[in-house]
This record gives C-alpha cells, structure tokens and sequence, in this order.
C-alpha cells in the first residue's frame, strides 16, 4: 500500500488581542514551499439562526460552549485523513453563521489558531505542537478595541462592556489556565520573532521527519 504522509497539527493559543494570528501568519510566511493552511476557531461558533438578534448579543462567546467543538475535531480528523471539508463561515454582524462554506483541501501543516483549543482534550490530542502567545491585559484590550471598531463595526462602549462582563473574566477561568498544557510558551505574540524562528525551524524538522511517515490508518 502507498504511503500517505499525515498532517501535523500546531495549535496556537492565548487571550483575545494576544497576538495569535500575527504568530500563525508568521509561521506560514517562513515555510513559502510547504503545504499549509490555517484553521481558525472562530469559524466554528454554534450556529445561531434560530435565536433573535437580542439572543444572540447575551451569549458568552468567549465560554467552551459557544463553540461547536464536535464538528471542528470532526473536521480536522478529516483533514488528518486527507479528506476536504466544508469549514462554516460565521459572521460577525449577524452573529451566526453564513449561508457559505469554505471548501478546504487537506494540507501538510495545520496551524490551528483559536483561545480555547487546549481546552479540549480531544483538541490536544490532535496537535503535535501547542504554543501559547503570551501578552499583557492592557496591550491586549487595545488590540481588540482597534480590531472591533475597525473590521467588526462594533462601537466601543460595547466592546469595553463585554471584556468587563466576560471577555477579561473567562480569559482567567479557561485561557490562562490552559497554558499548563503548551509546549511552547510566546511571549510578546507576533514581536518575538526569535521565538517564530524556533518554531519554524522545528515545524521543519517534522516536516523533514514526516517523509518516510506511515499509513493513515
């Protein structure tokens, strides 16, 4: 039987603001000749259609169960088994999911990049690195009010009464404590370049492992 090289997995985790895309695109641009993708989290809220709009403001988005975790570890044991799958769309300004999906081919690297995926268990066990961005409260509330205010037309009394309300409280019940759980420890997010150095480099050593790899079973 052909051999058939399994995707690796590396979960890129910490608060909201923290740095995580910055670190995940990173990654990417120094590995400019290898089969990568990034999956990211947030495209893997509950589907919320049946709720109203007032609903749907009351959810906490930043607790484990606004997420459906069943079909993201479904999806990306998919793509372990080098299968395609239709990744949901979810958008911001109606709160729930789009009517489109993203047809996602299987790839050699998967940067899975979210705050809570070393929550799960069954999450954990998929990755073959963990790395949590490590960054300051106050830096990290400055990027997420720049962000809201700019690509999710959200005002910034809003944006402050939800870090308050549960952004700042579930990052110190479930976030922060799923640093034990990583291998890697970012301080500084995407500013570390060392640290996105040394990463990259053992991405590449897997990689270079991976070559004679054995069947997916």
């Amino acid at each position: 039987m052909e051999k058939v090289k399994k995707p690796i997995i590396i979960g890129v985790t910490g608060g909201s603001g923290s740095g995580k895309t910055t670190v995940s695109r990173s990654i990417l641009d120094r590995l400019p000749n290898t089969s990568i993708m990034i999956l990211q989290q947030d495209s893997y809220y509950k589907d919320q259609a049946h709720k109203t709009m007032e609903e749907r403001r009351e959810v906490n988005y930043d607790h484990p169960l606004a997420f459906d975790t069943d079909l993201l570890v479904e999806q990306l044991n998919d793509l372990l088994h080098r299968k395609s799958i239709k990744q949901p769309v979810y958008d911001y300004k109606i709160l729930t999911r789009s009517n489109e999906v993203i047809e996602q081919e299987p790839k050699d690297v998967i940067i899975l990049e979210g705050i809570l995926i070393l929550d799960d268990e069954r999450l954990r066990n998929l990755m073959d690195i963990k790395v949590f961005v490590d960054t300051d409260d106050d830096i990290r509330i400055i990027r997420r009010i720049q962000r809201d205010t700019k690509e999710r037309a959200r005002d910034l009394d809003s944006i402050i009464s939800q870090y308050l309300a549960t952004v700042k409280p579930m990052y110190h019940q479930f976030i922060e404590p799923s640093k034990r759980y990583a291998d890697i420890i970012v301080p500084e997010g995407g500013r570390n370049q060392v640290a996105i150095d040394l990463l990259s480099t053992k991405v590449k050593s897997i990689l270079k492992n991976h070559e004679n790899n054995t069947n997916i079973d």
